[in-house]
């Protein structure tokens, strides 16, 4: 029996500044830290394969620090999953929307009574630290609650207009198939949850194939899918590494559709794969696309410079810079230029550098060694220009886990590879401007077109940015970071992806195919089924 529901809201995040909360946190953290190593792998039809070999999860904070051991899946477990998910398919296509959404709000109410344990595995398996693994958490819940009013929604024919005497026109939407769902590390559980969930509510059955740096929280969560009833094969877990069990997904002519979120050079490497129709394929596989940016914000001459630092730090050093949101290049008018920088230099230094289970932490470490090779390469690049205003050191934390600190550089030429190349770590650049016009033309001289932000107490510069900033998230007088789920969808333009906003009214209709019947009612005669009363 499916449960009324009410209007949407979003889920609360923790206020950390209460005692209780931080209590709650750090039992939680406690207990975590108890129950470790975690032990995950494929769960394909309901049923955990026995694999040989596991790769060791290390907490980037601390690397003596392991946090589990995950079986990873390639080609072989890769096509299981797909039959796996081709048997599934008919029945979960035809169960009723409200049935499929009944079993995932009672997963949703699952995590939010978890919300803590899954927050906590977060900050040893990915370090986020606390309020940012929190509102991942939170932001999964939304995604499930959301969706789950979007399936009902299109589960009804929409009448179309004009209708006309004698004929009933409508728009009905179905499911496509057999969805592959690649996650990334850097939002762990809530976009990998969203894109599954949104793929199953809307009817389709999944493979879900989670980074290869976080996949202990999925697996948590797909634990707690099949405690909520979701039926087997429905959805397949399928840790495994991208060259072999993500490559099989996308050549696969069984999987009707693909939604990754990540780099740009994966995302493009998936388009590619994807737009090919192999023998056997009688589709054009779908894509949803969601990758990278070098997000720009304008300070204004007339900007409140209080206001925008605040907002500079968080959007530029939250997470270590690693969101595809985060900002990267920082456009600021040569009116307010060099006391901006001066502020932003005493703020980039009174930033807390540590290990994302302490509560302080305001800047923890990077994911992984290759992550922090490519970051400290740019800072390299960065030094040689000799256009350092800050660059921080992480002392004896880089020794223990994947730390890098904090880097801003000014003066580099437009086209230096600090300005133009998604860096995912806590490196920013200054850019001067000599008007508000100029900022938008350096702020659109990109190939990306993600998130953008303008901070300004000039209302028809406010207006200028709607109409010109070429970004799919404009921030006014604000971060550029932390879209929420229904108040901001979420999603760009250029190479910054493809498809309906995450988060929002279209995203589900991607992971459906819509039909237009007509119907003459002007028939003549009935004629009922053998047996029917008539």
């Amino acid at each position: 029996m499916a449960r009324a529901l009410e209007e949407f809201t979003n889920e609360p995040p923790l206020d950390f500044a209460r005692e209780e909360a931080r209590s709650a946190m750090a039992g939680a953290l406690a207990e975590m830290r108890a129950r470790l190593p975690l032990l995950a792998g494929p769960i394909i039809a309901g049923k955990r394969l026995e694999m040989a070999g596991e790769t060791e999860i290390r907490s980037p904070s601390d690397l003596n620090l392991l946090v589990g051991r995950c079986a990873m899946g390639g080609a072989a477990e890769a096509n299981q999953a797909i039959g796996a998910a081709e048997q599934a398919f008919p029945t979960w296509s035809r169960a009723p929307a409200p049935e499929r959404t009944s079993i995932f709000l009672r997963a949703a109410d699952e995590l939010r009574r978890r919300r803590l344990e899954f927050a906590a595995l977060e900050v040893f398996e990915c370090a986020k630290p606390w309020r940012e693994a929190d509102a991942d958490v939170c932001e999964a819940i939304d995604f499930i609650h959301y969706y789950a009013r979007e399936a009902l929604r299109l589960s009804e024919p929409r009448p179309m207009q004009p209708q006309i005497p004698g004929e009933r026109n409508d728009l009905s939407w179905h499911p496509l198939g057999v969805t592959a769902v690649i996650g990334p590390w850097n939002f762990p559980l809530a976009i990998p949850v969203g894109m599954m969930s949104a793929a199953a509510l809307a009817g389709n059955t999944v493979v879900w194939k989670p980074a290869e740096q976080s996949p202990l929280v999925v697996a948590l969560m797909m634990e707690l899918l099949e405690r909520a009833g979701l039926p087997a094969g429905v959805v397949n877990l399928l840790p495994g590494r991208g060259e072999d069990a993500g490559q099989t997904l996308l050549d696969s002519p069984r999987v009707r559709m693909v939604a990754f979120t990540g780099s740009k050079e994966v995302g493009l490497h998936i388009l590619r794969a994807c737009a090919g129709v192999p023998v056997g394929q009688p589709f054009v596989k779908r894509t949803v696309i969601e990758m990278g940016g070098k997000n720009a914000m304008i300070v204004d001459a007339s900007a409140d410079l209080d206001a925008a630092l605040i907002d500079i730090l968080a959007s530029a050093f939250g997470y270590s810079g690693q969101k595809c949101s985060a900002l990267s290049r920082l456009i600021a008018h040569e009116e307010i230029y060099d006391p901006l920088v001066e502020r932003l230099r005493e703020g980039a230094a009174s930033l807390k550098i540590a290990p994302a289970w302490e509560p302080g932490c305001q800047l923890g470490p990077l994911i992984d060694a290759a992550a922090r090779a490519k970051t400290e390469g740019y800072i390299g690049q960065g030094r040689a220009a000799e256009r350092s205003i800050y660059v921080g050191e992480a002392g004896e934390l880089a020794a223990r886990g994947h730390f890098v600190a904090p880097a801003i550089f000014d003066g580099l030429p437009v086209e230096h590879p600090v300005v133009q190349e998604e860096i995912f770590g806590p490196v920013l650049v200054v850019l001067r401007a000599r008007s508000f016009e100029e900022a938008l033309a350096i702020a659109n001289d990109t190939p990306y077109g993600l998130t953008g932000g303008v901070h300004s107490r000039t209302p028809a510069h406010l207006e200028l940015a709607r109409e010109r900033f070429e970004c799919g998230n404009l921030y006014l007088n604000r971060g550029t970071t932390g879209a929420i789920v229904g108040r901001q969808p979420f999603g760009g333009t250029k190479l910054s992806g493809i498809g309906a906003k995450t988060g929002g009214p279209e995203y589900l209709q991607q992971f459906m195919i819509s039909r237009a019947t007509s119907e003459n009612l002007m028939r003549h005669g009935y004629a009922p089924i053998k047996g029917e009363v008539v």
